[in-house]
């Protein structure tokens, strides 16, 4: 329709705060994830170690867990084991957390002039635990999302410091196919986060779009519910009132989140370490042309998130992958030409 483009600015412009505020949440994990990089990048972190960072056998590997669990959390939803796949969310997002939190709890000790490492470990355990059982008594909108972010930063670096930025891109790709087959054919992506919102778990982030909005009255069937089928784009405004059953809220997956953050990391932690040296609070410095390269990366995820809120301004569940990856993928490219050079980008790559 003529009207369309102009249908979805209204649109996009009615939503501008919820479509910022997601944004906002989108580079301020991937900038957290960078903030500890630097003490993270060092063969001792790697996954697989320092051999490991180049072998694709180990994305493979990745790839497969993923499909696991999305199978396994969907199956003991449609058994009603809700209490189970709680139980592994949690598990596994506090100990995200404790890589997160580990860093600057140990700089806040610092800080205040005490060295006890046992202090710092048994702290750092306390926080992890306490935001799990807020998350489990309060589940508001505020709380998933503080978890949700320090949980992706911490997901993001590890990741990321474990592979070269060739493999990462091939992960990514291949991810971005299957997200679009998992939600436009078998539409299970929906399902899981459906059951995700159901049971209050930040493996999402959620943008409301207006006051008073609670997480926790959120109805469980978020993602499948079917928009109106025709949009009148020429009179946009009845179709985006806010409606019961979370029209009222932006989601977004977590993992939208993690893969262009990825593909930022590690191109700050394999490029050529060239250009000039950046202190850090750590004391380790960083280069200024991979930086240059990982913010490059960050703004091209970024230009992708645009793209991909002029589809979700349709009211229609959307992919987020497709875009957040290629976008990130391209201004991954483009940086790393104008300030290393094409050379510079390829990493010789092994199955095992």
């Amino acid at each position: 329709m003529d009207g369309e483009p102009e249908g979805i600015l209204e649109v996009m412009s009615q939503q501008w705060a919820s479509m910022v505020s997601m944004g906002g949440m989108f580079v301020g994990t991937i900038l957290l994830g960078l903030s500890i990089q630097p003490l993270y990048d060092i063969p001792e972190a790697r996954a697989f170690g320092e051999e490991g960072a180049s072998k694709g056998g180990y994305i493979a590997m990745e790839m497969m867990f993923i499909l696991i669990f999305t199978v396994a959390i969907i199956w003991l939803a449609r058994k009603g084991l809700d209490y189970i796949i709680k139980g592994i969310v949690i598990l596994a997002l506090g100990m995200s957390l404790f890589y997160i939190l580990l860093p600057y709890i140990s700089l806040l000790y610092y800080l205040l002039g005490i060295s006890s490492s046992n202090l710092i470990l048994f702290t750092t355990i306390a926080a992890s635990v306490a935001l799990m059982v807020l998350l489990v008594k309060f589940p508001e909108w505020y709380v998933v999302n503080t978890v949700g972010i320090l949980v992706g930063a911490g997901v993001i670096t590890l990741i990321g410091v474990s592979f070269v930025p060739v493999l990462i891109i091939a992960f990514m790709i291949a991810a971005a196919i299957y997200d679009h087959w998992a939600v436009n054919s078998s539409k299970h992506m929906l399902e899981l986060a459906d059951t995700m919102i159901k049971n209050k778990l930040p493996v999402l982030l959620v943008a409301p779009k207006e006051r008073g909005y609670s997480f926790i009255e959120e109805e469980e069937s978020v993602m499948q519910s079917e928009p109106a089928e025709h949009m009148d784009w020429d009179d946009p405004a009845p179709n985006i009132k806010p409606k019961k059953g979370g029209r009222d809220a932006l989601f977004m997956g977590l993992g939208d989140v993690i893969f262009p953050g990825m593909l930022v990391i590690s191109a700050v932690s394999f490029l050529p370490e060239t250009g000039a040296e950046i202190s850090t609070i750590w004391g380790i410095p960083m280069y200024g042309d991979q930086l240059a390269v990982g913010l490059g990366t960050l703004f091209g995820g970024l230009c992708g998130y645009v793209a991909l809120m002029t589809q979700v301004a349709r009211g229609q569940a959307q992919a987020g992958l497709p875009m957040l990856n290629g976008g990130s993928i391209l201004g991954y490219l483009i940086s790393g030409i104008i300030f290393l050079g094409p050379a510079a980008l390829w990493q010789d790559v092994s199955f095992l």
